[in-house]
């Protein structure tokens, strides 16, 4: 289980940059652009904060987190697609690996609300 856990923190890591280096790119809407930034590095830092939680409750709100901001990410994908910020190869890039991130945190939220019964 442990290698899952750090599979998942590498993706992150590797999703965050994967954006940053697409909204180096960006010209305009750097509002848009800062939003995404913001919430897809929170994605990671919300997990790796969840390693450290006080309690299982705290484990689970910190992963909690994380999920909506991997729903966040989509918004200002779906925005940033729409305003032609995006190729369509970024747009479904970025948003299957967000995809394949949540799938997980779901699952993982899943399991610690099961053992916490």
């Amino acid at each position: 289980m442990q290698g899952n856990k750090n599979q998942l923190r590498e993706d992150t890591i590797v999703f965050a940059i994967a954006v940053s280096d697409i909204c180096d790119e960006i010209k305009g809407c750097s509002v848009f652009v800062k939003q995404l930034l913001r919430c897809s590095s929170s994605i990671g830092a919300n997990l790796h904060e969840a390693r450290y939680a006080q309690s299982r409750a705290d484990f689970i709100s910190k992963m909690e987190i994380a999920l909506k901001e991997s729903s966040e990410v989509d918004y200002w994908l779906e925005l940033l697609f729409r305003k032609k910020k995006l190729t369509e190869v970024q747009y479904k890039s970025l948003r299957n690996q967000c995809g394949s991130i949540r799938r997980r945190l779901i699952a993982s939220i899943t399991t610690a609300k099961g053992s916490a019964e």
